[in-house]
């Protein structure tokens, strides 16, 4: 038990002490004021109604899919306000229906290294009584491949709004892919 104890405290001191190495703002990081972010995810956990994500899935003859993306701008240093469309489908026996998502809120880089993002999500399902919407909580690392690249994989979790809808809370896991300019 010591052992894996001494071994997640070098990770994490590790993470932070690299975190710390990040480029400062005045010399045009990726995380800074003016600069523009466009994020492709995967979804990884359980889909929900309202998906900006790439996903797919099926069993017993039930398909989800999805495909989408988000697009930010910082409007300080690590704030970036958000947006995001997606769009998808499920098919079964019963239901072959499309849906329609979008996403909007903002992305925090703590220490320039470490997104946190809050959004409401929402969707428009075809011939659906109601439509289903989040507030959502997502928090990750990112590993900056260069002047305009990271990959950010992460943990998320979506609290539902809607009372009557069938989907509930969901936690799920992302991997994200930037593009900085």
């Amino acid at each position: 038990m010591k052992k894996i104890i001494l071994t997640l405290t070098t990770i994490v001191t590790s993470v932070f002490c690299n975190a710390q190495d990040s480029k400062t703002m005045s010399d045009g990081s990726q995380t800074a004021e003016g600069k523009w972010l466009i994020e492709a995810n995967t979804n990884f956990g359980t889909p929900v109604g309202s998906n900006t994500n790439f996903s797919y899935a099926t069993e017993n003859g039930n398909s989800i899919y999805n495909i989408g993306a988000e697009a930010g701008y910082f409007v300080i240093d690590d704030l970036a306000v958000k947006f995001g469309l997606g769009y998808g489908g499920m098919k079964n026996d019963i239901v072959d229906t499309n849906v329609f998502s979008y996403k909007i809120g903002v992305k925090y880089y703590i220490a320039s290294q470490f997104p946190v993002q809050l959004d409401y999500s929402g969707a428009s399902i075809k011939d659906a009584s109601e439509n289903p919407s989040y507030f959502g909580i997502q928090a990750g690392y990112a590993w900056f491949l260069g002047e305009n690249v990271s990959i950010e994989p992460g943990i998320r979790y979506n609290v539902s709004l809607n009372q009557n809808y069938a989907s509930s809370d969901t936690f799920q896991l992302n991997l994200g892919f930037a593009l900085h300019f």
